[in-house]
Formats: structure tokens, C-alpha cells, sequence
């Protein structure tokens, strides 16, 4: 008889809850805005979801709102939290802070290419690529660190994760206008194949 399969481990990509700039519509890249009143019940709501998963090991982005975020998520779980810079969103450079009226008002044809996806025509902005690479190489080491059958959960933002799930998949980078935006405290679920170690997509925009 042969003994059981082995058991991949699965990577969960969490998104911060809401904050005010996200309720404004209001571009945050990465300025270190906190979460709502509705960011921090949202994180209080989905603490319970992460908690069922049973992450053996958390890491955080550096910024505010995915700390605050982290905070009941991690106590939820009975896990501390290690902080990566590369878990951040893209810093979108000279538009940081503009509303996307202020910003549609401003740069026309720039706000339309950016509102379907575009972040590469950001002025001073991170490129889609850059962001890529950063997030796939914190994400690697978050799962090699996780024991086999074990679970990794990443909390991130929402571009920075849509980018992440396509480099992790090994899909081309144009292949992220397939996917939609997450919402704020939605998740992505990726599954281990334990014979080659690529990664399956599981689950996409799930919600407590």
C-alpha cells in the first residue's frame, strides 16, 4: 500500500479593510493612510475567516492599514506577525493623494488609461513589473517558510496582490486586466502542488 498523498501548502493573500481614502476614491499608493470606522469591522469580521484557515505563519506589509488590519487577524489566530516592505502597494508617485476626479480633471488621458489598469503611465509611479518582482520574492520566501501541509497568509493591498497572483501563477503580466479588483478585507487562496511546487489558483475574491 502506499502511504498518503502529500499536501501542498496553501498561500492566502489578504487585502487591508476600507479606509477613508478608499470611501473618497481617493489614490493611496502608498501613503500611510489608517483604516475607517468600516476598514477596522471588517477586519474584525474576516479575523474569524483567517482564524478557520489556520496560517502557521503571517506576514504584514509595513503600512498602517495592513497592520491594523493584522491586529485582530493575528490575535484571532495566536500568531505574530513579520512586517516586509515588499508587501507594499505601488507607490504611484506624483498622483498619490488626488481623488480620481481631481485626477480625471487634471490628467484626462492619463486618469482614463490608469482607471482600467494601467499604473505604468504614472509619473514617478512603481511599474507593474517592479511591483511584480518585489511581491513574487516576498511571497516565495512566505511559503518556503511554511511547514509542509501547513497555510501562509500575506496581508497586502488590493493592485499589489492582483499582480502577485499573476506573477505566482506564472501567468504573463498583461494577464492581470483578467482578473477584477479585490474588495477591502477580500482574499485569494493559492494551493501548493507539493510534486513541482507551482502554485494552483484555489479561490479568488473571497469574503467573510
Amino acid at each position: 500500500m502506499s502511504g498518503p498523498e502529500p499536501h501542498g501548502r496553501r498561500l492566502v493573500l489578504l487585502r487591508h479593510g476600507r479606509t477613508a481614502h478608499n470611501h473618497a476614491r481617493r489614490i493611496q499608493g502608498q501613503l500611510d493612510v489608517p483604516l475607517d470606522d468600516v476598514g477596522h469591522a471588517q477586519a474584525a469580521t474576516v479575523a474569524a475567516a483567517m482564524a478557520a484557515l489556520e496560517p502557521d505563519v503571517v506576514w504584514c506589509s509595513d503600512l498602517l492599514r495592513t497592520r491594523q488590519t493584522a491586529e485582530p487577524v493575528l490575535a484571532a489566530c495566536g500568531r505574530a506577525a513579520s512586517y516586509d516592505a515588499r508587501l507594499r502597494e505601488f507607490h504611484l508617485g506624483e498622483r498619490q493623494g488626488l481623488s480620481h476626479e481631481e485626477y480625471a480633471a487634471q490628467h484626462p488621458e492619463e486618469f482614463a488609461r490608469f482607471h482600467q489598469g494601467d499604473f505604468d503611465v504614472v509619473p514617478g509611479g512603481e511599474s507593474t513589473e517592479v511591483v511584480r518582482e518585489r511581491m513574487v520574492s516576498g511571497l516565495l520566501e512566505l511559503i518556503a517558510s511554511v511547514p509542509a501541509g501547513g497555510t501562509g497568509l500575506a496581508v497586502s493591498h488590493g493592485a499589489a496582490i492582483r499582480v502577485a497572483t499573476v506573477g505566482l501563477l506564472g501567468w504573463p503580466t498583461e494577464q492581470v486586466h483578467s482578473l477584477r479588483g479585490l474588495g477591502n478585507c477580500g482574499w485569494v487562496e493559492l494551493l501548493e502542488q507539493p510534486e513541482t511546487g507551482r502554485l494552483r489558483l484555489l479561490a479568488y475574491h473571497r469574503t467573510a
